[in-house]
């Protein structure tokens, strides 16, 4: 009976199972403790069953970061541009949340997915469609920084290419930028409408300085409307209360 169950189940496996499943160890156990050992042993199978699945763990962490990126919220409709962004930034921060793993895995990837860049491109296209310039919606993208997934961390920080890595080819760099052109638009508009700086820490043609400066005086913009406006945290009735 034992082994008519293990056959079954391994008939039925397929890649959203299997990230379902580490999701969901990974929620249980921790991150540190997934392993493919362990992911095989949840769903009753030998090792090698997974590998026709994801070819390796760091595959199968990408995936598990894809099935994430699902379960946010498309973006709102019928709402304003500010609605639309906030509604998104919080329902990120949900998931995030309900996988606590999740933000330091997201952190330590090295290339963006399709699921992830489609959730760039989404995003982009809230401030395009509300009216933002190509221009401005660029530099709104790293001021928000890892806002967009509900915490805070750089958006285009990508790790440094290995020292002597030879530059793509400009014929297969224009080859890539006509692909991420059709699959994801609203990146394309805002890529092309920035200032270029290859040494940029902030993402590859980026001004790194420019961006610093650009998130620092929206924040202290925001701080100095806040001050005028006498603003508290607490609600008005304590505030009340406690001046009374």
């Amino acid at each position: 009976m034992t082994e008519k169950l293990e056959v079954d189940q391994r008939v039925r496996l397929n890649r959203d199972r299997v990230l379902r499943a580490a999701v969901s160890l990974a929620d249980d156990i921790g991150i540190d403790w997934l392993s493919m050992r362990r992911l095989a042993q949840e769903l009753r199978v030998v090792p090698m069953a997974l590998y026709k699945h994801v070819s390796n763990k760091e595959e199968l962490l990408d995936g598990m970061v894809e099935a994430v990126v699902a379960e946010i919220d498309p973006p709102a409709a019928g709402v304003d541009w500010k609605s639309a962004v906030r509604l998104r930034v919080l329902s990120a921060r949900h998931s995030l949340q309900r996988h606590p793993w999740a933000r330091r895995v997201l952190e330590s990837r090295t290339t963006k997915t399709p699921a992830v860049l489609a959730y760039m491109d989404s995003f982009i296209g809230i401030f395009l469609a509300g009216g933002f310039s190509a221009d401005l919606a660029h530099h709104v993208m790293h001021a928000l920084g890892g806002r967009m997934w509900g915490f805070t961390q750089e958006l285009f920080e990508d790790p440094a290419a290995p020292v002597g890595q030879a530059a793509m080819p400009p014929a297969i760099q224009d080859v890539t930028l006509q692909q991420m052109a059709q699959l994801y638009p609203n990146i394309a508009v805002i890529a092309a409408s920035s200032a270029h700086d290859n040494a940029s820490v902030v993402g590859q043609g980026c001004d790194d300085q420019f961006e610093f400066e650009f998130a620092l005086d929206l924040l202290l913009d925001g701080f100095e409307r806040l001050h005028r406006q006498g603003w508290s945290s607490r609600p008005r009735d304590a505030r009340q209360r406690a001046d009374g």
